[in-house]
């Protein structure tokens, strides 16, 4: 509890206890003390409760703002101590329960939104203070504003990353939960890329960087989630326009409440009952408050984007979540986004070497090209060499470049060279052709890497992408959701996407697409979709920035996407994991959910109230329920949006 709250606390108590003690003391000496001597004694616990609510709704007035909640609690209190001092009836109970009621409800919101903004900040805490650079043989504490790309940083057990980089030395274990939601440790070596934000478990880390700071993912993070809370949804847009014509309407109503029954009585020659129908306007105008709509509606999207935060998805504002809990098309790009967008070689045909020997010619042949084929045909054979490593010494088979020469890249085709004499050709089959060399062609799905060896053919090798482990889930889950249909638009190979998609269970691809045809894929899914509903696209690619902007809402995958798929999204996936997209729609449905129960309670019981209020049957204690009790209700109702367990 913060200081502020621990000091409203403070004058609810005192004044709760002068107003019960003052209370009894009327009825044991009404007779004896003066009418005005109670009057101030009451004013000292109303002071002290509602000085505050005084000083806002003054200053409302003083700035032509006059229709808001402070309003109506100061005319509605000032208004009861007047009837009670007039009437000499002692009851100023009532008007100080009204403040007393309102500032405990005011307490609740303040102390419920604390909460919220603490679990966002306690999970958004990875803001680093300071980077370490070695210098001299000393670590120095740096600013990681100050640090330049391409710096060497130090990372010790227990610290956070600061700033995104390769590791160059060390092995360690990541705790990535602040940023991915994920639990499980991830274990992390040489060569492997990091992002800031993480905390190293163990293990001194050397990292280079990569990024400055301010472009770092932990930055972009932090900015995301700042700026998440200005922009609106067409929810919070309603209430804010909804309470600047409802406030003046009710005030008006009351004043008509208070004036016109007790002149048509005075006409018709009867009692007018001023204070019975003043206490009525009143009681009416303490009714109206609409604190639980405009207090519990952004406190639901507030509470739904930190619960979404803590899976590790990030949103970019109340709109795009309001959005999102109406998706019922969701599209995908392939590479990187359902698959690892990582080559693997899965298989090696009509070879009459082992396979480990014509990947040793192969790697050796590729070993100097920056392909990601080249690399995945390296990777193979130095992961099967390791497997081997109880039969023969391990740096007898590493990749060695002194037996490679005559190394010739053939853009589009392949590469030759020279591997220990021999003449070794590795690529497709118009390499194959152009060299002569008759080859045999593979029905199987995926990039197929012909090899030759001296002029004669030595076998293929098929290589593919690695589907992502929980894509296939995620197509299922998101189905459960209530998505309709689901698309992949991919560049790839129409025999390799519609591979991808069976086995995923997609509905509909379209394959061997550039940036501007998914665009208009895209267009043509937005006219054909239901009215009202929404279509996602997910990404990670510059070339899906534009199709991220164009659907009505944007995916982006966070950890490996590129930062113009990130910056042109609505919601950011912090682990690249698809199947957060059902989570993030579930979170979603869940928010509008709490908020629309919200909205009707609140203007359910409202109504009722007034009418209530107005005939005469609901008195000042049934108005502090429809305000103060229906707003911490509503607000109660509000937080279950932070909590997410049960919808993984």
């Amino acid at each position: 509890m913060s200081i502020k709250q621990k000091k409203m606390l403070m004058r609810i108590i005192i004044s709760a206890v002068l107003m019960i003690v003052l209370h009894f003391a009327y009825k044991a000496f009404s007779d004896r003390v003066h009418e005005p001597i109670w009057f101030l004694l009451y004013l000292i616990p109303y002071l002290t409760i509602g000085y505050d609510i005084l000083r806002k709704a003054w200053k409302g007035i003083c700035k032509r703002q006059v229709f808001d909640e402070n309003f109506l609690m100061a005319i509605a209190t000032i208004g009861a101590i007047a009837i009670a001092l007039i009437e000499k009836s002692g009851d100023y109970t009532e008007a100080i329960a009204v403040m007393l009621f309102y500032q405990i409800g005011e307490l609740f919101q303040s102390y419920a939104i604390g909460k919220s903004r603490r679990n966002i900040s306690a999970l958004m805490d990875i803001r680093p203070d300071y980077a370490n650079i070695e210098q001299d043989g000393e670590l120095v504490k740096t600013d990681p504003d100050e640090v330049a790309i391409g710096t060497v940083i130090v990372v010790q057990p227990g610290e956070k990353i600061p700033i995104d980089g390769v590791i160059v030395d060390g092995l360690s274990t990541l705790d990535t939960s602040a940023l991915t939601g994920e639990s499980i440790p991830r274990e992390v070596q040489d060569g492997d890329e990091v992002v800031s934000g993480c905390i190293n478990l163990n293990g001194v880390l050397r990292i280079r960087t990569t990024k400055e700071f301010g472009e770092s993912t932990v930055s972009k993070i932090l900015d995301l989630v700042e700026n998440a809370t200005s922009k609106k949804s067409r929810s919070e847009d309603f209430i804010s326009r909804f309470a600047r014509i409802y406030t003046p309407a009710v005030c008006f109503s009351a004043l008509a409440l208070a004036v016109l029954p007790p002149v048509v009585l005075l006409l018709l020659g009867k009692p007018p009952m001023w204070a019975s129908w003043i206490y009525r306007a009143l009681t009416f105008l303490v009714i109206s408050c609409p604190c639980a709509l405009v207090v519990s509606i952004p406190l639901s999207f507030f509470a739904g984007i930190g619960g979404a935060s803590r899976e590790g998805v990030l949103v970019k504002g109340s709109n795009y979540l309001e959005a999102l809990s109406g998706t019922k098309t969701v599209a995908f790009d392939k590479t990187g986004t359902m698959t690892m967008g990582v080559f693997e070689v899965r298989a090696i045909h009509h070879s009459p070497l082992e396979d480990e020997k014509l990947l040793e010619y192969a790697a050796h042949a590729e070993l100097f090209s920056t392909h990601p084929i080249a690399k995945s045909i390296c990777t193979a054979y130095l992961e099967g060499v390791r497997g081997q490593e109880s039969k023969a010494s391990l740096s007898d088979h590493q990749l060695n470049r002194d037996r490679v020469t005559d190394v010739m890249e053939i853009g589009g085709n392949g590469i030759t060279a020279a591997v220990d004499g021999k003449q070794v050709a590795v690529g497709n089959g118009k390499l194959m052709a152009s060299l002569g060399i008759q080859h045999i062609d593979c029905h199987h799905v995926g990039t197929i890497v012909h090899v030759a060896i001296d002029g004669t053919y030595a076998g293929h090798i098929v290589i593919s992408d690695v589907i992502k482990p929980t894509a296939r889930e995620a197509i299922e889950a998101l189905h459960r959701t209530g998505v309709k249909k689901t698309v992949m638009l991919t560049g790839d190979a129409a025999p390799v996407a519609s591979a991808v998609a069976q086995e995923l269970g997609i509905d509909e691809v379209q394959a061997e697409l550039l940036p501007v045809d998914k665009v208009e894929a895209v267009e043509q899914l937005l006219r054909e979709k239901e009215e009202k509903s929404v279509l996602a696209f997910v990404g990670d690619g510059i070339n899906d920035a534009p199709v991220l902007s164009r659907a009505d809402i944007g995916i982006a995958m966070g950890a490996m996407g590129s930062d113009a798929a990130i910056e042109a999204a609505d919601i950011v996936l912090m682990d690249d994991d698809p199947k957060k997209i059902a989570l993030a729609i579930r979170i979603a449905k869940k928010c509008m959910r709490i908020v629309y129960e919200n909205i009707y309670f609140a203007i359910g019981v409202k109504l009722l109230c007034l009418a209530l209020g107005a005939v005469g049957v609901a008195n000042m204690w049934l108005a502090i329920f429809a305000d103060v009790g229906v707003m911490v209700l509503a607000v109660l109702n509000a937080i279950r949006a932070l909590f997410t367990k049960d919808l993984r």
